[in-house]
This record gives structure tokens, C-alpha cells and sequence, in this order.
């Protein structure tokens, strides 16, 4: 009887060490995508930018530290550029030029396609705590699609971020945010997706200069004029 009680216990310790062993908990999933990001220098991707009603597309373009540019083809030919402490916006519509000096100093974890960035998931793991969706396991990304992604949800920390919550679709073979999906405390949902990825294509910073219509009347500060 006290063999097979041994046995028993040895099986037991076996088999809850392989599970230990086959768990990943969602902060440190979340640190292999960061390390993976940590290896891009540039990249470009498609982006769909979905928010209450209005949908946009587009092709972002990267590089590090913290250049930025996004060139839309709906609304064509509206154009956003950061350069690490200008954000620029050209509105064709309004024939208008929107700039903002930013303080990187003041800390958050950033809004818009910049969290898809080393420097953006830095800030959410400062700001934001992590936790599986539905699981460590892959699941689909929306119903009706057959493409798998691992589903994260980070939570702020504190009541002056700029979001209440955001979701993270990640492959998980890639380990590139598929999707973003960040909501604001007045329950408005911002939606970006990736696709088309092109990792370090060696993109110079010439990339990132953005000359607006003589045309345009510009608007400096615009976050907080009245």
C-alpha cells in the first residue's frame, strides 16, 4: 500500500510540474512581445483605425526612438507625423494644419498607433497592469475570422491615464500587437489594426518629413487652445 501511495505521489509532483512548467503568465507573455519590439529598429504596417463611427486607413511608418507617420488613404491624403516633440496633422478637408509641441517628460502611456511601439508597451507596463483576456491559449481573433491571437487586457493603474483599459491581440508567432483596442473612461473605443508587416527595411529619417500645402492655415497647440 505505501509503494503504490509513493508511486501516487510521484506521479502527482510529475505531472504539476509539467503544468508549472507549461504556464506563462500574462506578464511575462507580455515581456516577450516587449523584448521582440525591442529588436525592431523601423518597420511599416497597414493600419485600420476604427472610433464610434468613422473608419480610417492608412500606412504607418516607424522608426526609433519615437518617429512616427501615418499616411492615410481614407481620408486621402491626411497625413500625422511625430518627430518625438511635434505632432503634426494635415487635414485636407479643412486645409488646416494642426501642431503640438508634446512633453515626453509627463510620462502616460501615449494614445493612438504609438502604443504599437517599444516605447508605447514600455508605458503600459509602467502604467497599466496585464492579464490574459480568455487565456494563455490562442483564440480567434473576431468571430468569423480563422486567424489565432493571444488576447491581453491591461488596466490603468492610477485615474490620469488616457485610457480605462486597453485589449492587445498578439500573434502568437510573431509576437506583433494584431490589434489595439483602448477605451476611454467615457466608454469611447479606439480601434487599430495591423497587418502587412515589414520589419527594419532600413527606413532613412527623410521618411518623416512632412512639408504641408503652403496653403494650409496652421493651428499650433490645439490640444489646449479654447
Amino acid at each position: 500500500m505505501k509503494k503504490f501511495l509513493a508511486l501516487g505521489a510521484i506521479i502527482f509532483v510529475s505531472i504539476s510540474t509539467v503544468s508549472a512548467q507549461s504556464i506563462l503568465t500574462a506578464a511575462s507573455f507580455f515581456q516577450t512581445v516587449s523584448a521582440e519590439y525591442g529588436k525592431i529598429q523601423d518597420y511599416e504596417a497597414s493600419v485600420d483605425i476604427r472610433a464610434a463611427k468613422t473608419s480610417m486607413e492608412g500606412k504607418v511608418s516607424f522608426k526609433r526612438p519615437d518617429l512616427l507617420r501615418i499616411d492615410f488613404s481614407n481620408p486621402e491624403e491626411q497625413v500625422i507625423t511625430f518627430n518625438g516633440d511635434v505632432l503634426t496633422i494635415y487635414l485636407p478637408g479643412s486645409d488646416a494644419v494642426l501642431e503640438q509641441q508634446v512633453d515626453s517628460s509627463q510620462g502616460g502611456a501615449g494614445t493612438g498607433a504609438n502604443l504599437a511601439t517599444p516605447q508605447g508597451l514600455s508605458l503600459m507596463s509602467r502604467y497599466y497592469s496585464v492579464a490574459y483576456e480568455t487565456g494563455q491559449d490562442p483564440v480567434l481573433l473576431e468571430e468569423g475570422s480563422d486567424e489565432l491571437v493571444v488576447k491581453l487586457v491591461l488596466s490603468r493603474r492610477n485615474t490620469s491615464e488616457a485610457f480605462r483599459f486597453i485589449k492587445l491581440a498578439v500573434s502568437p508567432d510573431t509576437k506583433l500587437i494584431r490589434r489595439v483596442e483602448a477605451v476611454t473612461p467615457q466608454g469611447e473605443t479606439f480601434s487599430f489594426s495591423f497587418t502587412n508587416y515589414v520589419i527594419n527595411s532600413g527606413i532613412t529619417d527623410q521618411r518623416f518629413i512632412y512639408d504641408p500645402p503652403s496653403s494650409a492655415n496652421y493651428y499650433n497647440n490645439f490640444l489646449f487652445s479654447e
